[in-house]
């Protein structure tokens, strides 16, 4: 993962073929992280709400069968859900069938015990007294995390690769989502979160937008892109960037994306680029250049 002043890139593929574009954005990268190891898949299935308020279906098998192809030794999807019943949402949107279908295995975090959890206390941390994760995603040989391009109307402002990490964090026998949510800091506490993994791939869907409410509901746009990168603060500034280019609310609209609270603290706990030179957009064709031209004004 790029950190700081080293230069990241992140793809940018404009296409209206969700399997295409998906892949498309993977292949720009040039990388293979998942090569014969064991990858965790981390989605965004807050609710069983329909995409982009939650994974597209066919987003899910399509990076899934993308990965397997790609030499991935084998796959779990590992997930919670919140505020909504973690396995009624898995069930509803037929996750398990899928799994079972391609051959993976799906955790439910909720259900993991107590031993297979490990506390997290990030440096200067707001949290207080730190959080749990699961002990899987630390020892994790390769992570792939797939978030969506979302505004968050319940006081994140934004949800994409950063706060994906909030799935992380099981909620049943504890507190922490009430710590969360009822904190002025929620913003920073939800990057650092992300000091509880480390994703080796951010593969972002946006072939549809929330620019207002979200995260379950709200108005929606088409930009019909895919994004992937390894950097988690550079795919979000680029992901704002692009709700920016399609007009969004005033808390996107009148903040500089450097200057956003997740951005900003994700920056001091080192767990990206800190600056918006530091990103080198990839594109493979002159429709997804073009796009990539659009925003580039809004990467400040």
């Amino acid at each position: 993962m790029a950190t700081l002043s080293v230069p990241t890139k992140v793809s940018l593929v404009k296409n209206d073929n969700r399997r295409d574009a998906l892949r498309q954005s993977i292949r720009l990268l040039d990388i293979n992280p998942v090569n014969g190891k064991k990858v965790i898949v981390k989605p965004n299935f807050n609710t069983a709400d329909p995409y982009p308020g939650s994974t597209h279906p066919d987003t899910l098998r399509e990076l899934i069968i993308h990965l397997q192809q790609m030499g991935a030794k084998n796959i779990i999807i590992g997930e919670r859900s919140g505020p909504a019943n973690s396995a009624e949402v898995l069930d509803m949107l037929g996750v398990h069938h899928m799994a079972k279908e391609l051959g993976v295995e799906v955790i439910n975090f909720d259900e993991l015990p107590a031993e297979e959890l490990v506390k997290i206390d990030p440096p200067g941390s707001h949290w207080k007294n730190g959080f749990m994760v699961p002990k899987m995603l630390q020892e994790a040989e390769c992570i792939v995390a797939t978030p969506c391009l979302k505004t968050h109307q319940f006081g994140g402002i934004f949800t994409m690769a950063l706060k994906l990490a909030v799935g992380i964090v099981p909620k049943t026998g504890n507190r922490y989502m009430n710590e969360l949510h009822g904190s002025r800091y929620m913003k920073k506490m939800i990057a650092e979160i992300n000091t509880g993994y480390r994703p080796d791939l951010y593969v972002l869907d946006a072939m549809e937008a929330f620019v207002e409410g979200g995260p379950m509901t709200g108005k929606t746009k088409e930009p019909g892109l895919f994004l992937a990168g390894t950097d988690p603060v550079a795919i979000d500034a680029v992901g704002i960037a692009i709700l920016k280019e399609l007009g969004s609310t005033p808390e996107i609209m009148n903040i500089d994306i450097f200057k956003q609270e997740q951005i900003e603290r994700a920056i001091e706990l080192e767990l990206g680029i800190d600056s918006p030179k530091n990103i080198e957009i990839l594109t493979g064709d002159p429709q997804s250049a073009a796009y990539a031209e659009n925003i580039r004004s809004h990467l400040n």
